[in-house]
């Protein structure tokens, strides 16, 4: 599942919509949007998003989160370390063979170092 067909869920179960109801909805297949939700599809496109942030009638704060979770939802992730550190290319193999062993508190941990550090407000 990716971070997008996980929020997409959510949404569905809160407002007790069912998957075909929402396909019909939006104009896709009940088939697609499931391959969606379970990571089985590509990222979702800018078009789709914006079908889906209109059914749900969400705004602001909650419809850039639908973006920006679509925008990091690609299932099949292909990562370039030519010309980077050896390090680079060690880690990115490592992770892709290692990522499906890899419990949960072990992916927020990872996560969570390769966040942005956010600045401290100065006194």
């Amino acid at each position: 599942m990716t971070p997008f067909g996980e929020k997409l869920r959510a949404l569905r179960a809160e407002r007790g919509i069912t998957l075909g109801e929402m396909a019909e909805a939006i104009g896709v297949t009940p088939t697609y949007l499931s391959a969606l939700e379970h990571g089985r599809r590509g990222r979702p496109n800018w078009v789709f998003v914006q079908r889906v942030i209109h059914f749900f009638n969400v705004i602001w704060d909650d419809a850039e989160e639908l973006q920006r979770l679509a925008d990091v939802s690609h299932p099949r992730v292909v990562i370039d370390t030519a010309g980077l550190d050896p390090r680079a290319t060690l880690l990115a193999n490592r992770l892709a063979r290692r990522i499906a062993e890899l419990d949960p508190a072990t992916l927020e941990k990872l996560l969570n170092n390769l966040e942005p550090k956010k600045k401290r407000p100065v006194s």
